[in-house]
C-alpha cells in the first residue's frame, strides 16, 4: 500500500538538477575550449612563430604546448587560460544582471522591467513632457527631485521609484508604519514647487522635520488656530474670499457640515437645512465685505433681517427668499435649523480661532495669505488642527480646498498645468481635512499639476467620511496607491489580495509504494499576496499599486536614512524644543492672569 506525501520544494527535482548540471559543464567546456583556441592563436600571432592552429578546442584547452610548441609558456597560460577566464566571468556577470532585470517574477509581483515607467529614465522623460521649464533637457540631466514624488525603492534593490507630476496618490497606512517619515516628509523636503500639509500633530512630526528646510526655499505660512505648534499669528486668511458667489458660499458651508457629521448623516433634513442657512449667511457676509464672525450674530438672533437685506441688495433675491422662508417658518423647525447651524459653526465662537480668518486691526503686524500667489511660489503652508468636537478642521479643510482650486485656476491661465507642481499632502485627511468631494477632485487635479497625497490610517476611516461608494471612488481615482504594514481590516486586505491576482506555483508530489518512489509535478494557483503576508509586512515596507502595473513590494525611504539626515534631525529637535518653550511661556502667561484662590 502506498503512502503519498506532497511537498512544495524548489522548482526542480534532483534528476532535473543533475541534467542541468551536466549540460552546464558541457557548455562551459565547449565555450572555454573555443575561447582558448581563439585567444591562443591571437597570442601566438603576436608573440609566437607557429602557424595558425586548426580548430581543436579540447587539445587547445588541455595541451596548448602541443598546438603551439614554440610559444613561450607564460604566453600560453595568458592566451589559453587567463583571457578566456576573464571573458567567461564578464559574460556571466552581464548575463546575470540581464536575467535579474528582465526575468519574470516567480512570486507574481512586479519586476524591475514592469516598473520601468516609475524608474529614473522614463519618469525623467515624462517630467520633461509635463514641465515646460525642463524642455530641451536630456533625461539624465534632470535632477531626481524634479522627476516626481519619491515613493521608495524596489524590493530587493536600490532603484528609486517615483510617481510622475500628473499622478494622484492615496496612502493607507497604519500608525507607526512609516507614512509620515517614509512618505510625507521626503516628499515635502524634495518638492520643487509649493507645498501644503495638513496635520493634527506638530512636535516630532512632519512640521518640525521640514519647517526649517522649507524656510530656506520660500516663505513658511502656518495656520495654527488651535495652537498645535503654539505658532505666533503672523498671517490671516480671508475665509470668505471665495464665498462671494453662490457656489463658493455653498462649498464653504459644506466644509463646516462635513467637519461635524459623518457621511451617513450629511444628507438628512437638519444638516441640509442648516447648510442652506449657512450658505445664505456666508454669501451675505462676503458680499458686504463683513467678517465671518457676523454670521455668529445672525445665527444667534433668527429675527435679525440684516443678512436678508444684504442678499437683496446684492441681487440674490432667491437666496434671500429662501432664508426668509426659513426664518418665517414654524418656530420649532426654525430653531432646530438655526441650532444645528450654530453647532456647525461653533469653532468660530473662539476668538483665538476666529482671529486667523478675520481681518486684523491696523496695529497688528499680520500678513494676508493669498492662495493665488501661493500657487506659483515655492512657499509652504502648514494647516494644523485638532480633531474631534469643536475643532477647527472646517477651517483647515476650507483652506486646503481653496488652495487647490485656486491652483487649478492658475494652471488654466498658465496653459493647462502648473510648471512647478503644487504638492498637497493631506495627512490625517479623515480627521482634519474632510473635503466632501475629494474623490471627484482626484479625477482632474493631477492633469493641472496639483498633486494630492491623501494619507489615511485605514480604509474604514475613509468610508466613515466619504461613504463606501465615495471611498471606492477615491481608491479607483488614485493612480498611485501605497498600502502599508499593519493592515487589520480583513475585508480591505482581501480586496487588495484579489487585485494582486493569482500566480502558478509548481508542486512536486512524491508517492512511495511497493514498486518504489514515483514523482509527479503539477501546477496550482496561489494568491500573489495572501492575507497573512499583507498583514505581516515589516515596518518600512509597503505594497505599491500603480495604474497599468502589477502590484509591487517596495521599501520606504525614510528621511532619517537619507542625505543630510543629521542636519535635519538637529533642526527637527530644535523646532520641537521651540514648540515646548512657546507652550511653557503660554502656560506661564495664563497662570499670571488666573485669579488667586
Amino acid at each position: 500500500m502506498s503512502s503519498p506525501r506532497t511537498s512544495t520544494p524548489s522548482t526542480t527535482t534532483g534528476t532535473d538538477l543533475l541534467l542541468y548540471l551536466l549540460l552546464a559543464v558541457a557548455g562551459l567546456g565547449m565555450a572555454g575550449g573555443s575561447l582558448a583556441w581563439l585567444f591562443g592563436n591571437l597570442t601566438n600571432a603576436i608573440a609566437g612563430s607557429d602557424p595558425w592552429a586548426g580548430y581543436r578546442p579540447e587539445e587547445t584547452l588541455l595541451h596548448p604546448e602541443r598546438v603551439w610548441p614554440h610559444l613561450p609558456q607564460p604566453a600560453q597560460i595568458t592566451g589559453c587560460y587567463v583571457l578566456p577566464a576573464l571573458v567567461l566571468v564578464a559574460t556571466a556577470v552581464v548575463a546575470a544582471k540581464v536575467w535579474l532585470r528582465y526575468r519574470s517574477s516567480p512570486s507574481g509581483l512586479a519586476t524591475r522591467r514592469d516598473l520601468e515607467p516609475l524608474l529614473a529614465k522614463q519618469i525623467a522623460t515624462k517630467a520633461i513632457d509635463l514641465r515646460p521649464s525642463l524642455a530641451g533637457k536630456k533625461p539624465k540631466d534632470i535632477a531626481p527631485d524634479d522627476r516626481g514624488v519619491l515613493l521608495g525603492t524596489l524590493t530587493p534593490g536600490k532603484d528609486e521609484l517615483r510617481s510622475s507630476w500628473e499622478d494622484v496618490i492615496l496612502a493607507i497606512m497604519a500608525p507607526r508604519s512609516g507614512k509620515t517619515s517614509g512618505l510625507a516628509i521626503p516628499a515635502i523636503l524634495r518638492a520643487p514647487g509649493p507645498v501644503l500639509l495638513t496635520s493634527n500633530k506638530a512636535a516630532r512630526d512632519a512640521y518640525t522635520a521640514t519647517v526649517d528646510a522649507r524656510a530656506e526655499v520660500g516663505t513658511v505660512w502656518t495656520l495654527d488656530p488651535q495652537q498645535i505648534a503654539h505658532a505666533p499669528q503672523i498671517m490671516w486668511w480671508d475665509i470668505l474670499a471665495d464665498a462671494r458667489d453662490l457656489a463658493g458660499a455653498r462649498r464653504l458651508a459644506g466644509h463646516f457640515v462635513t467637519a461635524s457629521v459623518d457621511e451617513s448623516s450629511a444628507g438628512d433634513f437638519w444638516s441640509t437645512a442648516a447648510a442652506n442657512t449657512l450658505t445664505a449667511f456666508f454669501l451675505a457676509a462676503a458680499q458686504a465685505r463683513r467678517p465671518i464672525t457676523d454670521v455668529l450674530a445672525w445665527l444667534a438672533s433668527p429675527a435679525d433681517r440684516t443678512a436678508i437685506d444684504l442678499l437683496q441688495d446684492a441681487g440674490f433675491d432667491a437666496v434671500a427668499a429662501q432664508l426668509q422662508g426659513t426664518v418665517a417658518g414654524a418656530v420649532e423647525t426654525r430653531d432646530g435649523i438655526f441650532e444645528t447651524a450654530r453647532q456647525y459653526a461653533s469653532c468660530l465662537l473662539d476668538p483665538g480661532i476666529a482671529a486667523w480668518v478675520t481681518p486684523p486691526n491696523s496695529l497688528e503686524k499680520v500678513w494676508e495669505f493669498k492662495p493665488e500667489a501661493f500657487a506659483t511660489s515655492k512657499d509652504t503652508l502648514y494647516l494644523l488642527s485638532k480633531d474631534g468636537g469643536g475643532s477647527a478642521s472646517a477651517i483647515i479643510a476650507a483652506a486646503a480646498d481653496a488652495v487647490m482650486r485656486t491652483a487649478v485656476i492658475q494652471a488654466e491661465r498658465d496653459g493647462g498645468r502648473l510648471d512647478a507642481p503644487l504638492l498637497a499632502i493631506l495627512d490625517e485627511a479623515a480627521n482634519v481635512c474632510k473635503i466632501a468631494d475629494l474623490p471627484d477632485l482626484y479625477s482632474h487635479l493631477g492633469s493641472r499639476g496639483v498633486i494630492p497625497m491623501t494619507i489615511l490610517q485605514s480604509y474604514q476611516q475613509g468610508v466613515r467620511v466619504w461613504g463606501q461608494s465615495g471611498m471606492d471612488a477615491l481608491l479607483s481615482a488614485a493612480t498611485i496607491k501605497v498600502i502599508g504594514s499593519g493592515m487589520d481590516d480583513a475585508d480591505f486586505a482581501d480586496k487588495i489580495s484579489r487585485l494582486g491576482g493569482d500566480h502558478d506555483v509548481r508542486t512536486v508530489s512524491v508517492s512511495t509504494g511497493e514498486s518504489g518512489k514515483s514523482t509527479s509535478v503539477s501546477m496550482r494557483q496561489e494568491r500573489v499576496l495572501p492575507l497573512d503576508m499583507l498583514r505581516a509586512m515589516p515596518k518600512g515596507t509597503a505594497v505599491l499599486m500603480a495604474t497599468g502595473i502589477r502590484l509591487a513590494r517596495i521599501d520606504l525611504k525614510p528621511w532619517y536614512k537619507g542625505q543630510g539626515a543629521k542636519k535635519l534631525g538637529a533642526a527637527s529637535a530644535k523646532a520641537t524644543a521651540a514648540i515646548s518653550e512657546r507652550a511653557a511661556a503660554k502656560a506661564l502667561r495664563q497662570d499670571d492672569f488666573t485669579p488667586a484662590a
